[in-house]
């Protein structure tokens, strides 16, 4: 399964934990392991709190002091800094599944990291795990 997630801006947290659920429940697995991977460099997959937005926004704030944009790069195409933030966060992700739904605790969410928009991004659900009887 894939689905596609369009970013509004160069750096953004994209909430993408519905669009997994919706993908699971197309999916016969109802208890297992689901894993997620984006198909991109200047992307990455995170776990984080998805009820308050300033816990984004404060991701996003320290990663560009973490990552300046305007580092000592040797690479030339300008985006260096998303090159780096998607290799220190990872392009992939495996979580639970519990009931056909993705087994989180109350205050996270699957986000998409977005590090070089905005783009159109895509990701690939994979499931593992006993088929109902």
């Amino acid at each position: 399964m894939q689905f596609t997630v369009t970013t509004p801006q160069r750096l953004a947290l994209v909430d993408i934990t519905d669009q997994v659920n919706a993908a699971l429940a197309r999916s016969a697995v109802k208890d297992g392991l689901c894993n997620l991977f984006t198909t991109h460099t200047t992307a990455a997959l995170v776990i984080v709190e998805n009820w308050d937005p300033d816990v984004a926004a404060d991701l996003l704030h320290h990663l560009e002091k973490l990552v300046p944009r305007d580092g000592d790069f040797r690479h030339a195409e300008g985006n260096a800094q998303a090159h780096i933030l998607s290799a220190l966060y990872g392009v992939s992700l495996t979580v639970p599944i519990r009931d056909g739904q993705l087994a989180l605790g109350r205050w996270q969410g699957v986000m998409l990291a977005e590090f070089d928009g905005p783009r159109e991004r895509h990701v690939l659900v994979t499931t593992l795990g006993a088929l109902p009887s």
